[in-house]
């Protein structure tokens, strides 16, 4: 059977490329079949990245066959993946995430959970020689992977190991790094047609604290000013969201990848006391400025407090 793999719903550039990387690794260099697809429709940056690099965009799924043999990418957390996930033949997990629990398998599996800033890296390192049969769009996936997850280096997940794979990575390609991150990131701030709904579900996460369920969702962008425009629709949305998806809350952060700070939106007082308890902010009407703050994974879902 052909193994399937995959990485979280809401798909950004690594949950849409780790598996197109891995993919090709177990098809070309194990002899395994295998076939990448997604849960969900990629984002605009994981977009731009399948068009940039000639890349097809995989199939999208909402299930899994029992007893399928599937790999998981960029992910441990059962919530993100799709519901029948413990009755498929899970075959190994990638990751570079805490882990959550809550996966059943029914043998033992390869686990790779590494402290890297990107599943792409962590792939690189698990190909070892076999790195340079590479073809040249699989290269540049694994680049703009690893671009996107350390924002071009500036977040605080970023390891020397992270930054070395990608310096590697361009240069074989020929590619100059600043260039190829500000095609990706002008990509990721174009959300002029996105509905507010889907904007706050395009990166996100569920995550719960204190017995409050929170859909945690982050906007990494060069241009906050276009999202942050539409505050009132949006918050006016999160309640929306937040009956839809069976959570408490809507948090939604705007991430300037320039200014390296990040915007909460505050629609009542129950996200001011987040922001308040978990961040020490000083709280004055509906948004509040975070410096420094650019990581769910490092900064915002580690430190969260109701």
């Amino acid at each position: 059977m052909t193994t399937l793999v995959f990485g979280h719903k809401s798909p950004d550039t690594d949950s849409t490329g780790s598996p197109i990387i891995w993919a090709w690794y177990l098809n070309e260099v194990k002899g395994e079949a295998a076939k990448p697809v997604l849960l969900g429709e990629p984002n605009t940056e994981a977009a731009f990245m399948l068009e940039h690099w000639g890349l097809e965009k995989p199939e999208i799924i909402t299930e899994v066959d029992a007893d399928a043999p599937v790999v998981i990418v960029d992910t441990n957390n059962p919530a993100e993946l799709p519901a029948g996930i413990n009755g498929a033949d899970i075959r190994a997990i990638i990751d570079h995430h805490k882990l959550v629990g809550g996966l059943e398998t029914k043998g033992p599996i390869d686990i790779t959970v590494r402290p890297l800033a990107c599943t792409a890296t962590i792939m690189v390192d698990l190909m070892g020689r076999d790195f340079v049969k590479m073809p040249e769009a699989i290269k540049g996936a694994a680049l703009t992977c690893i671009l996107s997850d350390t924002l071009e280096f500036r977040s605080p997940t970023t390891t020397p190991h992270d930054r070395a794979v990608a310096e590697t990575l361009a240069a074989d390609l020929g590619v100059e790094i600043p260039e190829l991150a500000a095609m990706m990131f002008a990509a990721k701030s174009d959300v002029s047609e996105f509905s507010d709904a889907e904007l706050i579900r395009m990166d996100s996460k569920e995550y719960e604290v204190g017995g409050t369920k929170f859909r945690v969702s982050v906007l990494e962008t060069t241009a906050p000013e276009i999202p942050l425009g539409r505050k009132d629709s949006l918050m006016e949305s999160f309640k929306t969201v937040a009956a839809e998806d069976g959570v408490d809350e809507v948090l939604l952060f705007v991430v300037d990848i320039l200014k390296e700070e990040a915007t909460l939106l505050v629609p009542n007082d129950l996200v001011k006391t987040v922001a308040e308890k978990s961040f020490g902010a000083t709280v004055e009407g509906d948004l509040v400025v975070l410096p420094g703050i650019m990581s769910r994974k490092k900064q915002i879902i580690p430190n969260l407090k109701v």
